[in-house]
């Protein structure tokens, strides 16, 4: 096996982007990170997209800071499923993010002040516009794949319907076509989480010197519940107690944290707050929202999958109630019934949505697997 050979570069773009909103955004920056050797004839590259709170560094310690490993490096690397040995892998930061590609926290050039609540809304089709236009700054014409779970692989799904011809492979794990009334609904709770805390100063905080913590903490909460399955939560927390050694066991009858379940929960939304900017958080779940791409085909998905030429990796957990195994099903009775090229697990992991970042052998071993036989085809 060779290296990582982990390489991070900021790309910067100075045509406009027009986004689906109607904003124009002039000019803008995307950090993105590499993994293994694009080939002379740049065919085995293989695009990552991630998921809300993820980033460009998908693989391997932080060149910054080498105690943070990659969020995906279970999956990413020199002998791993998606073989760098083999493959050249692309992670992009999508724009809006908080992780160094422009978003709410650059300076807005028309202002020469934080862009903050002025940063346009954007989509997973704005996000895949600017990664078509990364890939022609590379020099590449065709990803081998296109890969990722959750909100990763709405992007994959994206670039199959948008750029049928550029994309050779489309894998999406733990993923959905739209989201339902439910999901929509955490995420507005979220939001207003964070759009109810007094230090967001409407999206402006920055110039205020102060960060919405409380208002970020709860958002990351209540989505951190969606993430985990009942029976995972109940092997990981039980209704143990938090004590310490010695104490005692009896309840305390008091609203401090009593159940090491809301200890967990606490721990999650307070380190969430210390790293991740609320005008992102809110972006990324409105992108989310409004990601169907089947709206423009009367509602029909079959119809919106119409002209997509890639093959297609489709991935559920069976304990994901997030984003569970009949969201996949809709999307691959879609492509069926277009005759397109679909192979379909659904694998029952105990880790609800979250099991696409964990390990789990089957689960590996299936990626691998195609990823074996993608490099074998050339295609």
């Amino acid at each position: 096996m060779s290296e990582l050979n982990l390489s991070r570069n900021t790309i910067h773009f100075a045509e406009p982007l027009p986004l689906q909103s109607g904003a124009i955004l002039p000019n803008y920056d995307l950090v993105i990170e590499t993994y293994g050797k694009l080939n002379a004839a740049k065919s085995n590259a293989v695009l990552i997209c991630h998921a809300l709170n993820a980033s460009h560094h998908v693989a391997g310690p932080n060149p910054d800071n080498t105690s943070d490993i990659g969020w995906w490096d279970n999956m990413v690397g020199p002998g791993k499923p998606v073989n760098t040995d083999h493959f050249f892998v692309i992670g992009v930061n999508n724009l809006g993010s908080c992780f160094g590609s422009t978003g709410p926290m650059s300076i807005n050039p028309a202002t020469n002040t934080f862009y903050g609540a002025d940063f346009p809304v954007i989509t997973v089709e704005d996000w895949v516009n600017t990664q078509a236009r990364l890939a022609d700054k590379l020099g590449i014409r065709r990803f081998a794949a296109v890969m990722g779970g959750s909100l990763g692989g709405m992007q994959a799904i994206a670039w199959a319907i948008h750029f049928p011809k550029r994309i050779g492979h489309c894998i999406a794990v733990a993923s959905t076509p739209k989201l339902s009334a439910q999901n929509i609904a955490f995420n507005e709770v979220a939001r207003n989480a964070i759009l109810s805390d007094p230090d967001f100063h409407g999206g402006n905080y920055y110039a205020h010197g102060v960060v919405p913590k409380s208002g970020l903490r709860l958002a990351r909460m209540v989505g951190h519940i969606t993430y985990l399955s009942d029976d995972d939560m109940a092997k990981k927390f039980g209704r143990e107690l938090q004590r310490s050694a010695g104490a005692s066991p009896e309840y305390r009858f008091s609203f401090d944290v009593e159940f090491e379940v809301e200890s967990y929960l606490r721990h999650q939304g307070e380190k969430f707050s210390t790293y991740f900017d609320a005008n992102t958080y809110l972006l990324i779940t409105r992108a989310l929202d409004y990601f169907d791409p089947a709206r423009r085909s009367e509602g029909s998905l079959s119809r919106a999958l119409a002209e997509v030429q890639a093959k297609f990796l489709v991935i559920s957990f069976v304990t994901d109630w997030r984003f569970p195994p009949n969201r996949s099903r809709e999307i691959v009775e879609a492509l069926l019934v277009n005759k397109s090229t679909v192979t379909y697990a659904e694998i029952d992991a105990p880790h609800g949505h979250d099991a696409f970042l964990l390990d789990d052998a089957r689960y590996h071993n299936l990626i691998r697997s195609y990823f074996q036989a993608m490099d074998e085809a050339k295609v």
